[in-house]
């Protein structure tokens, strides 16, 4: 599986960061997170440089992708040349999810066309204009499509995509690892309540009938919910 963050000039740490640690506390063979970006080095918001580990290329091909943030996605939404590869991304074969100005990213692609999102405050208003309904609240999810605001809402659009990828446990132990100590069992249960509604149903003892065929259900009862040695990649940061 390749997770593919994508993260463009101007990037909150935050936003993209968190996703990758959180994403690489699975150990499964084959589980792969990359920071996508447009050139072989991108600034975040506060100066950190990072080099490539994937093309945006790359990340449209990739099982899931999540838009990272930063201060310059509305020019990134204007830069024909990005906007032109990233028309490939597919949420019929593919995760795709937005964090905070991400959701921007998407609305421009088309992708939340009478999908509602969330998104941060600031962004709001260019969303809204985009014609999305902005919802009040950290995570929303439809169908492979998911959205978080807040720069703290990043876990729970990475604990979505190792759910669907996984499965819940497997959320459940990254959560609680980055989870503060003293915390850990009420940090995991708020976020199983913000993720839980908006994943699927569990799928059927034959075949998916939705066609989402390149995501893994959860097959455990509703009611346990709550609850690569790797090959994973690191990031390179420049000093």
């Amino acid at each position: 599986m390749h997770i593919a963050i994508l993260t463009f000039e101007g990037y909150n740490e935050l936003d993209s960061l968190i996703a990758l640690g959180v994403l690489n506390r699975v150990r499964t063979d084959g589980w792969r997170v990359t920071l996508a970006t447009p050139g072989p080095r991108v600034t975040s918001m506060n100066g950190v440089v990072i080099e490539q580990m994937s093309t945006l290329e790359e990340a449209c091909a990739a099982d899931a992708v999540i838009v990272g943030s930063g201060i310059a996605t509305r020019e990134v939404t204007e830069d024909p040349a990005i906007m032109t590869v990233l028309r490939g991304l597919d949420p019929a074969r593919q995760l795709i999810a937005a964090q905070c100005s991400g959701a921007l990213v998407l609305a421009r692609l088309g992708l939340l066309d009478s999908v509602p999102a969330c998104t941060d405050l600031i962004t709001k208003p260019w969303v809204v204009a985009a014609g999305v309904e902005v919802l009040p609240q950290p995570f929303y999810a439809k169908g492979n499509i998911a959205t978080a605001g807040g720069c703290l809402a990043s876990p729970y659009l990475a604990a979505w995509t190792i759910a669907r990828l996984q499965d819940r446990d497997a959320a459940t132990d990254a959560l609680h690892y980055v989870a503060p100590v003293g915390e850990k069992e009420e940090y995991v249960e708020r976020a199983w309540r913000n993720i839980a509604p908006y994943l699927p149903a569990p799928a059927p003892a034959h075949g998916n009938p939705d066609g989402q065929t390149r995501v893994r259900e959860d097959h455990r009862p509703e009611s346990h919910g709550r609850g690569m040695p790797g090959s994973a990649e690191q990031p390179h940061l420049v000093v």
